[in-house]
């Protein structure tokens, strides 16, 4: 099973909310998935993310989307796990 890191759409008409899940890559945006790992409010552009559980998924060779690439730096947790990838340690 192919593990993705993508946004699942919550939220109201016009009021978007999205929540970071590990989820099987063949199954829908919306549908079924193993465990949710934080959210996103785009209009208070606010993110909170579980570092421990993302680092973990990353760990078992989870694919992340484009867009929570984008999150994960912004929080500065994807140059965490680049540096732990290559063995280093950033202070």
């Amino acid at each position: 099973m192919a593990v993705r890191l993508r946004l699942r759409r919550t939220g109201a008409k016009n009021n978007p909310h999205f929540r970071l899940v590990a989820a099987d890559s063949r199954a829908p945006r919306d549908g079924r998935f193993i465990e949710v790992l934080g959210h996103y409010h785009p209009l208070s552009e606010e993110v909170v993310v579980n570092r421990e559980r993302v680092l973990y998924w990353l760990s078992q060779g989870a694919q992340p989307t484009e867009t929570v690439v984008s999150l994960l730096k912004r929080v500065n947790l994807w140059q965490e796990w680049v540096a732990h990838r290559q063995g280093g340690h950033r202070a």
